[in-house]
């Protein structure tokens, strides 16, 4: 095994989640967009009528309805697996029933209709009526299919998204880039669009020199624009080192919280930090929550090792695919050398960071904000944010069993270039 292997906590979960509104759950096929360069090989074409009465859009308020048209070109019928991606501008993901959406055939079989969300964004799909989710339309020969299809903004739409933006496409990549169609909706009333900041500071003594068995480090939390969450953020924290691997890195992660020193929930591979309350907005100012970070009583590292704390951000409920996040590195090793620490970390809050007790993990002024560092996409699941003991010291323990290779991080279906990704630079 090379001595530069990264040991990481993380195991990525599955990249599609879709909740069908109509016709019970489904996964999409991962095959979407598959990428090719001879766009004669996907000859269909799609077009989108003029919306009416093509208003402004209101939560819980009167849809839009337009003619959705897919021509066929060749001289022979083509497959069609009709996809609508929807994306907002804005700081929160979109949930399942944020967006309403309808569709009624015009010139077309009986169709079935759902709706779901995939690697952070709205979608909705449909297909032939009575059959598998997975099957398409026959676009004849020089010949065209048309729908109606009605799109409205549900009533608990985020108040932190703005205009949605839907895309034409096809499921399976019948459909080149240049032939899709998309049209933005305005939503009323109007906002200015923000995004969550989510960044490490790292406190006195979190260097990347001399051994030390335990780091600080605060994570905040900052939201910009109008509007707020509507739901609660969940937030999990992952650490991986490069070096050798070993049976037990034992860390042991802890959050001040009302003033003193708690253990994290470790849940599955990672630690699941307390819960962002649903109404954070930009003028709830920046929310921090202190962590200190140890090496267990029975860890095998025996020097001093480049560590990297890697967070990962995402609805509570309703959407969990992450879209924000941070990273930071620091170094753990044993104070003395070839010697693990002999007792488990104090919960005493000595050596605590800046924070005033009481305030942390909740909202702290208006703190001047450190750039976070490595925000992006990420593909994982999340869970409840309650309080226990993390176990990091038994065979439970938070990082026992490693994989000895690089987990690299499930790539989501291909996404168009029409679909705006979420990150921290919006």
């Amino acid at each position: 095994m090379s001595a530069r292997i990264a040991h990481r906590l993380f195991r990525p979960a599955a990249t599609a989640v879709v909740v069908a509104a109509v016709a019970g759950t489904v996964l999409l096929p991962m095959s979407a967009q598959a990428a090719t360069s001879d766009d004669a090989q996907r000859p269909l074409v799609m077009e989108m009528g003029t919306p009416a009465p093509n208003g402004p859009l209101t939560r819980g308020g009167a849809a839009e309805t337009f003619e959705l048209t897919v021509s066929n070109p060749t001289q022979q019928a083509q497959a069609f697996h009709p996809w609508m991606l929807g994306d907002a501008t804005g700081a929160s993901p979109l949930r399942t029933n944020d967006v309403t959406f309808e569709v009624e055939p015009v010139s077309a079989p009986a169709t079935t209709y759902n709706v779901g969300h995939q690697d952070g964004g709205w979608q909705g799909y449909f297909y032939p009526a009575g059959k598998n989710a997975s099957a398409g339309f026959d676009v004849p020969a020089n010949g065209k299919l048309t729908w109606k299809v009605t799109i409205g903004l549900g009533a608990n739409y985020p108040t932190n998204d703005g205009d949605f933006r839907l895309t034409a496409t096809s499921l399976n990549g019948e459909v080149a880039q240049n032939h899709q169609a998309s049209h933005t909706f305005k939503a009323d009333p109007e906002i200015k669009a923000g995004h969550l900041k989510t960044w490490f500071e790292k406190k006195p003594g979190s260097t990347m020199d001399g051994p030390n068995d335990r780091q600080y480090l605060d994570l905040h939390y900052q939201a910009t624009g109008d509007g707020v969450f509507s739901s609660a953020l969940t937030t999990r924290l992952q650490l991986s080192y490069a070096g050798p691997q070993v049976k037990t890195p034992a860390f042991f992660v802890q959050g001040l919280i009302d003033g003193r020193w708690q253990d994290l929930k470790v849940d599955y591979d990672s630690v699941v930090l307390p819960a962002v309350p649903k109404g954070f907005g930009s003028a709830s100012g920046v929310r921090t929550l202190p962590l200190r970070i140890n090496l267990g009583v029975k860890t095998q590292i025996k020097k001093v090792t480049p560590i990297t704390a890697e967070v990962r951000v995402s609805l509570a409920s309703g959407n969990t695919y992450p879209f924000d996040g941070a990273t930071a590195q620091f170094a753990l090793g044993p104070i003395d050398e070839g010697t693990a620490p002999a007792t488990k970390p104090s919960a005493k809050p000595t050596g605590t960071p800046s924070a005033k007790p009481g305030t942390s993990a909740s909202a702290v002024g208006n703190a001047n904000p450190v750039s976070a560092a490595g925000n992006a996409n990420l593909t994982t699941t999340s869970a409840t944010g309650s309080l226990a003991h993390t176990g990091a010291d038994s065979n439970t323990g938070l990082y026992a069993g490693i994989a000895a290779a690089l987990v690299t991080l499930g790539a989501a279906v291909a996404w168009l270039g029409a679909r705006r990704r979420r990150t921290s630079s919006m």
